[in-house]
């Protein structure tokens, strides 16, 4: 009796290490294919801006093999031809994705956003000239609203099923058979489902005006989507901003309405913006995206200039515009009224208190935390580095040249083209009118809602020769 005792709890000692090895082998495969973190670095600084994860691929990104061929399997829900191009993206040669766009593996790789898909910039001097990217600079043809929408298309389109996607990954990389299995039965329709959740919390934007290539509405995602607060109706579009300088800016409120005072926590938040939860934000990566925009200088205007109209233009600018806008004037860097700068208020009514509110305690209890968002009753009066890049201008990128905000709101241009990337030496700004800036442009109405380019007087009094001159000057900036 004692000889079977002993051999029934060898056999079930046995079995139990059978089940164990078996779970356990189990589980480590669903680790290793579902959720193994691979870590990704870039020696330099600026590829890790362009290229490095700031933790946006955990919670919204995109299967990579899934992203990569959505382009070739849906094309007609693409503004044009060139597959993610035509949405904006710069893609450099020889690089595995488009500037702006991470690719980690975390089980499996994953697409994800960096900040450079907003802040980076191109231009041409000519139609038939090569795009110059400028890191750090605002887009001036990244889509955002039009990259999601397109991905939305995509998963309600009843061909997005596992034996379509297969099909077109297989023409661009071999899956093993393991990975074929978590593609079909779960990658595949979970990516589905993801994204149409996805745009459910995005519904918001149909019913507001189109936010259209190198703008965004930047807060009202993080307040719908991201801090839960009640849709309200509010329309936050504007310009992307530069991000170089930094080690200038010290002290200056940040973002067009000032309502961050931290140059960490702007770049923190900027990373939830982006879709990086408490938990996947790369601490790491964002300091070294800090630094990196800490200590570059902006680029300078490659163009001719004119030294002696712009000697002319010197003593203008610093009558006329310093205070607010040169390093060391008295309000550069501080929000301005918009009782007093009068440009279109809907940026700032976007932004609330009771939002502020709710951003401070987002994080409240990991160690990056966020104190200082708040609200304010104006926009911020920037410095001018780099000004010749910053086209379209005010905080809604509604004045196409510089020209323009030197003239009387009434004799701005009303509508023009902006997405197009050639540069308009005389008028300062990106061509933003004639065939080819319509046929790749986005049609720019400063009458519907949040698109005014009403406000900012300064200048507008001059002189012609006064203001040709200053104009000169500030391509120097």
């Amino acid at each position: 009796m004692a000889v079977i005792t002993t051999r029934l709890g060898k056999i079930i000692t046995t079995v139990i290490l059978i089940v164990i090895l078996l779970v356990g082998g189990v589980g480590y495969l669903a680790w290793y294919n579902l959720l193994r973190e691979v870590p990704t670095y870039y020696e330099s600084p600026e590829e890790h801006f362009k290229y490095g994860s700031i933790g946006t691929e955990n919670a919204e990104g995109i299967p990579y093999w899934i992203w990569l061929v959505l382009p070739r399997l849906f094309p007609e829900y693409l503004p044009g031809n060139g597959g993610y191009t035509s949405l904006g993206f710069t893609w450099e040669e020889g690089k595995e994705t488009p500037v702006g766009i991470s690719k980690k593996t975390i089980g499996f790789p994953r697409q994800g956003i960096t900040c450079a898909v907003c802040h980076h910039g191109t231009y041409r001097e000519k139609p038939e000239d090569k795009p110059i990217i400028v890191p750090t600079a605002p887009s001036n043809k990244f889509d955002s609203q039009g990259f999601l929408r397109f991905i939305f298309a995509c998963a309600n389109d009843p061909r997005f099923t596992s034996d379509y996607i297969l099909d077109g990954i297989y023409y661009n990389q071999k899956l093993s058979q393991l990975e074929k299995l978590l593609y079909r039965y779960l990658i595949i329709p979970q990516t589905k489902k993801a994204i149409l959740k996805q745009q459910e919390s995005y519904a918001w934007m149909d019913s507001r005006p189109n936010w259209g290539p190198g703008r965004i509405d930047p807060f009202n995602p993080v307040k719908f989507r991201t801090l839960g607060l009640p849709v309200d109706d509010t329309v936050g579009n504007s310009d992307m901003m530069p991000l170089w300088n930094q080690k200038q800016h010290q002290g200056f409120a940040l973002h067009w309405d000032g309502l961050e005072t931290s140059l960490t926590e702007t770049v923190n938040t900027g990373a939830i913006g982006d879709g990086a939860t408490r938990d996947s934000i790369n601490i790491a990566g964002l300091q070294r995206v800090e630094a990196y925009i800490t200590q570059l200088d902006p680029p300078a205007y490659p163009f001719d200039i004119n030294q002696s109209l712009a000697e002319e233009g010197q003593p203008i600018f610093e009558q006329n515009c310093a205070s607010c806008h040169a390093f060391g004037g008295e309000k550069t860097g501080t929000v301005i009224p918009i009782s007093e700068i009068g440009t279109d208020r809907h940026r700032l009514d976007m932004w609330t208190q009771e939002a502020a509110d709710a951003y401070n305690e987002y994080a409240a209890d990991y160690e990056y935390d966020f104190d200082y968002l708040r609200k304010t009753d104006g926009y911020l009066s920037v410095s001018l580095d780099g000004l010749w890049l910053r086209a379209p201008y005010l905080h809604n990128g509604s004045v196409p040249y510089l020209e323009d905000l030197l003239e009387e709101p009434e004799n701005r241009t009303k509508v023009f083209y902006r997405g197009y990337d050639v540069y308009n030496q005389e008028k300062v700004g990106f061509v933003a009118e004639g065939l080819e800036a319509e046929k790749v442009g986005f049609k720019y109405d400063t009458s519907v809602q949040a698109n005014g380019n009403q406000g900012h007087l300064y200048g507008t009094d001059l002189s012609s020769e006064d203001k040709q001159a200053l104009v000169e000057y500030l391509k120097t900036l």
